[in-house]
């Protein structure tokens, strides 16, 4: 169901956020995040007006994993920002991540090594999303109701669709559903 209609409006502001995850020929996968927010019109900011043609921020980031989801590399940019000197110096530091696990902590770690003045807002808030970046970039590798060995798939009781207790699981997901009584498809 689509949203409802808007009063009318006028847009002021756009950010545009993408993910894509690559597979590698080392078998380790990158996942390249992009930023970029802009204005409908000319704006002040602290070192002066701003063209609505240039961006209010475009960053990057790869982060480059294993099969485990385990950081092994990472790298941030900021190529446009509102304080040039001084918001594009902080990338290098994203390193501390390297070791993390987006599927255990990811968030947490962010928010330790890199919360607050020991990062950038924007450049860890896009990294916020790149946990279900990654599990989207492995999907399809593997058939998603198999799981890995013994292992439940990982999308199970993540969500409210994937409780392994409810319908969704019971039909798509037999061998791990924990309700009344497993059927198979």
């Amino acid at each position: 169901m689509p949203l409802s209609s808007p009063q009318p409006r006028e847009r002021l502001h756009l950010r545009r956020v993408s993910y894509e995850g690559f597979a590698r020929a080392d078998g380790l996968f990158d996942i390249d995040a992009h930023l970029n927010d802009s204005k409908d019109r000319d704006y002040p900011l602290a070192m002066g007006n701003r063209s609505k043609d240039i961006p209010v921020h475009e960053m990057r980031i790869r982060v480059t994993i294993d099969r485990s989801f385990n950081v092994i590399d990472i790298e941030a940019t900021t190529e446009q920002m509102p304080y040039p000197g001084h918001c594009n110096t902080i990338g290098p530091e994203y390193k501390k991540l390297i070791g993390a696990n987006l599927m255990r902590g990811f968030r947490k770690a962010i928010a330790e090594h890199m919360g607050g003045v020991k990062g950038c807002t924007h450049l860890s808030e896009l990294l916020g999303y790149l946990p279900t970046a990654a599990v989207q970039t492995f999907a399809g590798l593997k058939r998603e109701t198999e799981g890995w060995g013994d292992k439940k798939p990982f999308q199970l009781d993540a969500c409210h669709a994937l409780d392994t207790r409810g319908e969704a699981a019971r039909l798509y997901y037999p061998k791990w559903y924990v309700g009344k009584e497993a059927t198979t498809v």
